[in-house]
């Protein structure tokens, strides 16, 4: 299956728990074509030492290992999502969105009932999936990113009774 074949509808992707060197390596191979400044394979190593706060859920498609993942710390009740990403050529199918759902129900699952993180106030994109999840700004952090050098954007998401742990109507986890 090639990039260009999938879309939002398709069913031929899985979400799993990280697994492994391999897929730590899809990780870090993500890291690399995402960020300026990515996470080192110790840096996720130290995360790992302690699996009961460090989660790590990854996406995969046919004949690709990993294409996306997101990290996060389960603190008491509230996770603090550390990282979220999908290769370039998977953007804009509905795969993060399916992620961040999946990751938003499985945190709750486990009682968390607040969420937060940090996203460039350039990326409009991240920042517009965000929103849909039921996520606001809450703050700046000026200067937070190099390379360039750029605020970063606090944001939340409070949990409601009775609101859907995606924060979308109708979503399913896949």
């Amino acid at each position: 299956m090639t990039p260009d074949s999938l879309d939002s509808q398709s069913t031929d992707f899985a979400i799993d728990a990280l697994d492994g060197d391999d897929d730590l390596t899809g990780v870090l191979s993500v890291e690399a074509e995402s960020f300026t400044n990515p996470w080192t394979r110790e840096m996720y190593a130290w995360e790992l030492q302690n699996r009961s706060v460090c989660h790590i859920y990854v996406v995969r498609v046919p004949g690709e290992r990993v294409v996306g993942f997101c990290a996060f710390w389960l603190v008491f009740d509230e996770i603090h999502i550390n990282n979220v990403a999908m290769r370039p050529a998977f953007r804009g199918r509905g795969l993060g969105t399916a992620l961040m759902v999946h990751v938003l129900a499985e945190a709750r699952r486990l009682g968390a009932r607040r969420a937060t993180l940090e996203v460039r106030a350039s990326n409009t994109g991240a920042l517009r999936l965000y929103e849909q999840l039921g996520f606001y700004v809450a703050a700046t952090r000026r200067h937070y990113y190099t390379n360039p050098v750029e605020d970063a954007l606090i944001l939340w998401r409070d949990d409601q009774p009775g609101q859907p742990a995606s924060g979308l109507e109708g979503s399913q986890d896949r």
